[in-house]
This record gives C-alpha cells, structure tokens and sequence, in this order.
C-alpha cells in the first residue's frame, strides 16, 4: 500500500517527525538532530533533519523501500526556498504548473507561490537518495539584511519574497562539486558541537557553489543545456581519471577518447558541471591537491611537482600563486608557523 503523508511547510524536524509517525517507527532526537530508520517490513533506509539557525534546516535520506512514497507540502502561508538535490534514481516533483521528473545528478529550486499544494514522488524498489535544504525566508531575513542592495537581482527577489508572492522553479544538473559536498556531509564522522559545526559549514558551500551556479545559468539563459544520462556517466569516468592519474599530463583530447565520447561534448558538459573547462579543472584539481601534499607529507616542493604530473617547478610556483597569493615555499613557511603557533 503506498505511502502517503501530508504536510505544513513546517520546522524541518517536524517534516521527518511527522512522516515517521506515519510509518509507524520509532525516532531518535539528538539536540538539532532527528532521525528514524524505516521498519523491516517497508524497507531499509532513514530520513534525517538537522536544524540550523535563522530557519536553515536539511533533510538528507536513504533508503529502498517495497511500497511508492509520497510526500506532500499542502497550501500554507509558509513559503519557504527549497533546494532538492536528487543523488539516485529519478523522484517526481509536481505542483499546479508542473510535473517534472528529477535524474541523478538533477536539482531543483523552487519556491512555491501562496497557497500551492507541492508533492514528491519516490519509487519502490529502487535506491532514493536525496538532499534538501529548506530556507524559511522571514528568519533568513535577518541574515541577509546588511547585505541587500550588494546582491545579485535574481537572489534578492527570491530572498526577499517573504510571502511567496511570486512562484519560481529552476531545474538544472548540479555539479559533481556540490555532490562530493554532500558526500562530506553525509561522511562526517564528528560529534557535538564540532559535528554540528562542520555540517553547517557544509550546507552553506553547497548553497553557495548552488547559488553561484544558478546566477551564471540565470545571465546566460541562451547557454542552457541538457546532458544525456549517458554523458553525465562518462563525464564522471573522466573525473575520476583525472583525481587517480593526478601525476599523469593528459589532453582533453586523450581523456575525451577514453570515457568515449567527442572533445566537444566533453568541454561542454565540464561547463554545465563545473562552469569551468576541462584543462581548468585538472589545473585547479592538480594544484589542491599539492597544497594537501604540503600540509600533510614530508615531500619536498620539487617533489611535489613531479608527484602531480608538472615538470618545471617554476610553472608550478606560478599556478600555485595565482591560485593562493603565495608561492608554494611561503606558504609551507606561513602554514608551518601556525603550526607551532597552535600547538
């Protein structure tokens, strides 16, 4: 029988409070935390909330259940910014305007307008996996004030339409950044006060590498494209080629080839991804690792840059530079001395 539960725009935790009442399981509430597994006889999987300040909240989920889910926000004067990120198989998402289906690596901010039922839809027996942010924009408010009027246009009206006046929807890919931030987050083996911290933190990252990513679609509207699953797949191959090979020299040409598909295809989808080409990326990719490298090992600089695949240290001084403001021998001497400093 399927699943179904109605709910308020409400405070996070009770969204999940809520829905485990529903199953009928028991919950667990630690501090900003709430979360329940689903009982044996559903499926296997949880929903967790986590609740910040200033009406910030997330629910992250997992599971594989035998019955369809579906969840729906009904007509409320709550109009909260919701960011759903879907890491899994395709959910449906259907309001009085549309009926979209959300792939993997698919996302969608929406805002719903005043008084509009919203509902999501998840399959049985297939692996569900997603990560959403909830804003409530009358406490974000506070937040955001003092920087009104240094804003981009598109995020102050959709910041500051308390009271879900206008409807807004934006689908899109996320990049695979955004998802290795949620791979973080889900990963975070903290506790208390530094767990809480951390998550936080990486909520915001994904917010903002989302926002920004929004902005630079939103000024471009002619570069809009879709990316066959397919391609999306090979794009992630070429990933994590670069990330393995890092002391490899490889052309967009050669690793183009080798995840099968054209030069041209690869560039784009690294643009729609990443917002950034692919030389970029290994760039960027090489020189982040290095500064790990510098911080964690023993290895000399010159041994660091044969360790990423570049073969004059000078090169790799200037990227280095550019990237950081500092040489790489002055920021080993600078991240040494706060060191010390702290020990």
């Amino acid at each position: 029988m399927p699943i179904s539960q109605t709910l308020k725009h409400d405070a996070i935790k009770n969204i999940v409070l809520k829905l485990s009442k529903t199953i009928n399981t028991e919950y667990e509430e630690d501090n900003n935390e709430l979360c329940f597994d689903f009982p044996k006889n559903i499926g296997d999987g949880y929903f967790k909330a986590i609740e910040f300040d200033f009406g910030v909240g997330i629910i992250i989920a997992d599971f594989l259940i035998n019955e369809n889910l579906s969840i729906t926000f009904e007509k409320d004067k709550i109009n909260p910014l919701k960011f759903f990120f879907n890491l899994d198989t395709e959910v449906k998402f259907k309001d009085s305007e549309n009926d979209l289906k959300l792939n993997r690596l698919e996302s969608l901010l929406v805002s719903p307008a005043t008084n509009e039922a919203q509902t999501f839809n998840f399959n049985k027996n297939k692996p569900n996996t997603f990560f959403y942010i909830q804003i409530n924009r009358k406490l974000y408010e506070e937040k955001i004030e003092k920087f009104i009027g240094d804003m981009d246009e598109d995020l102050e009206t959709l910041f500051r339409d308390l009271n879900g006046i206008n409807k807004f929807h934006f689908k899109s890919y996320y990049s695979l950044e955004i998802a290795e931030l949620i791979e973080d987050f889900k990963s975070c083996d903290l506790t208390d006060f530094m767990q809480s911290v951390y998550l936080e933190g990486k909520t915001y990252e994904i917010i903002t590498q989302y926002l920004n990513q929004f902005t630079k679609k939103n000024n471009n509207p002619g570069k809009h494209k879709l990316l066959r699953k397919a391609t999306v797949s090979k794009i992630e191959e070429a990933v994590q080629i670069i990330k393995n090979e890092i002391d490899v020299r490889i052309s967009v040409n050669a690793l183009a080839k080798r995840v099968g598909l054209n030069q041209n295809t690869l560039q784009a989808g690294f643009k729609l991804l990443f917002s950034t080409s692919v030389n970029e990326y290994i760039r960027d990719h090489k020189i982040e690792y290095a500064k790990n490298l510098l911080e964690n090992s023993e290895l000399n600089i010159t041994e660091i840059t044969y360790k990423i695949g570049i073969n004059s240290r000078s090169y790799f001084s200037k990227l280095f530079k550019t990237k950081y403001g500092l040489s790489p021998k002055q920021y080993l001497t600078q991240f040494r001395k706060n060191e010390n400093k702290s020990a």
